[in-house]
């Protein structure tokens, strides 16, 4: 299938490992321009070379911090003029610490909202007059399957992102009629350095280790294994693609059927 991503201009947050990288390398394998995004230079231009060295098309790092107000919209008007204009934006953020409720203070929940809520209004609110310029716009928010399905000891991440699912369905019913589509995804258990962290946390209050509570997740999941960042990049891909021109508004799951609900 063509998804039609030749020469189109993609922005990804968030994207010097992890889940935003193998989407923004995905991208860059289709063709697109791209634009990769981490607090620290050397992260940014780091990733956006070895995107370049492995797709072949030519990639950009450009440095900030989501979670700073200050900052998004020099980092949209950073990725204009290196791209010559904006297609796609894909916001994502790392995740807030994990921890009980009680144990988390005032601060704590700013810091969250800024980051996994605030970040993903920021840039979209500063990306909107070059979508509006696009004849195939698309905005994709990476948020969790725990929005549906929420996950214990990650009290800040439930709350948050579920808000960040909340304004892109929003979003997507007030400009569908500027044709900018807003979609989100939800991934699931995912092998990435996130994890990692999580699972080692765990492993500490739970006095095990990583790779037993790597095993007790994994047998949650139907699919009977975590997934690779390969496969989310090759549903978020898709998603802000032309190919998938009539999908928008929706909260899509990509997280080996361990959400148990019908919707």
């Amino acid at each position: 299938m063509d998804l039609q991503l030749k020469d189109k201009c993609a922005f990804v947050a968030g994207s010097s490992r992890g889940l935003g990288f193998a989407a923004a390398l995905t991208l860059a394998r289709e063709g697109c321009k791209v634009a990769v995004n981490s607090r620290e230079v050397k992260n940014a231009r780091a990733a956006a070379k070895k995107i370049t060295r492995e797709s072949g098309t030519q990639a950009y790092g450009v440095a900030g911090d989501v979670a700073k107000a200050s900052n998004a919209e020099k980092l949209i008007r950073s990725v204009v003029d290196k791209l010559g204009g904006l297609d796609i934006l894909i916001t994502n953020a790392g995740g807030p610490p994990a921890g009980s409720f009680e144990i988390l203070d005032e601060v704590a929940w700013q810091k969250a909202v800024n980051l996994s809520l605030l970040s993903h209004v920021r840039l979209i609110r500063a990306a909107l007059p070059f979508l509006r310029q696009s004849s195939a716009a698309s905005v994709l928010t990476i948020t969790s399957y725990s929005v549906k399905q929420p996950l214990p000891q990650l009290v800040l991440s439930n709350s948050v992102r579920a808000a960040t699912v909340g304004l892109t369905k929003s979003l997507a019913l007030e400009l569908g009629k500027e044709n900018i589509r807003f979609n989100s995804i939800l991934p699931g258990w995912t092998a990435t350095e996130r994890v990692q962290e999580i699972m080692a946390f765990r492993a500490k209050n739970n006095k095990t280790t990583p790779e037993e509570e790597m095993d007790k997740q994994t047998a949650e999941i139907p699919l009977g294994r975590m997934g690779r960042p390969q496969e989310f990049a090759n549903a978020a891909v898709f998603l802000v693609s032309p190919a998938a021109s009539y999908i928008h508004g929706v909260a899509l799951a990509v997280d080996g059927g361990i959400i148990k609900g019908t919707f």
